[in-house]
């Protein structure tokens, strides 16, 4: 939770910097108050949306839906913050009887584009698993929230429009024994979005 707690803090001090800045940072000599300058930008050109999907069938299925939302916090369009949700599942029939996984949750993440075609990506993923998963099949398996932190870099590429794709490279940094990701390397994902 405080991985959870510490994004959000980051995003709300985010937010309140650049609001600050925009304002022109502070009052003027002799002023008594601040006139909040309007964002110019529609709220259309405000909000990503995205996500990735990922399908397969056969003796082994899997599915994987992440769609997410972002803001684009200051005008230049270099910093988001966001959310989404994140639904696995996957099946094994090769095994009697066959090994099922369901996982669902929710994301809060911000991006840093240092370049228009590159960005810093820092997110909270929030999942619910089976614990002990790869215990006996006969085993029951209750369900808990794992946290999960992950921390990396990314590449996008306009397809034009206001669509795109993307690619990124991120790391688990907490490594929960219960996480999706956990013992692995470098996560590698990629996807699709509308006005990032």
């Amino acid at each position: 939770m405080r991985p959870f707690l510490f994004l959000l803090l980051l995003s709300a001090c985010t937010l309140h910097g650049t609001a600050f800045a925009q304002q022109g940072g502070g009052l003027a000599a002799g002023t008594t108050s601040i006139n909040p300058k309007k964002d110019p930008r529609p709220l259309k050109d405000r909000l990503w949306f995205g996500g990735g999907i990922g399908l397969s069938f056969g003796t082994v299925t899997a599915i994987q839906l992440d769609p997410m939302v972002a803001y684009k916090v200051d005008q230049k369009n270099k910093l988001s913050v966001g959310l989404g949700g994140s639904y696995w599942y996957f099946r094994d029939n090769r095994f009697v009887p066959a090994y099922d996984f369901k996982a669902y949750g929710y994301r809060v993440f911000s991006r840093f584009r240092f370049i228009e075609q590159a960005y810093a990506h820092a997110e909270f993923l929030h999942m619910n698993v089976e614990a002990n998963r790869f215990a006996a099949f006969s085993e029951i398996q209750p369900r808990i929230w794992v946290p999960h932190l992950l921390i990396g870099a990314g590449y996008v590429q306009h397809l034009g429009g206001r669509s795109s794709i993307f690619f990124q490279v991120l790391f688990d940094v907490m490594q929960d024994p219960n996480s999706i990701y956990f013992n692995q390397g470098p996560i590698v994902s990629g996807g699709i979005g509308v006005g990032f």
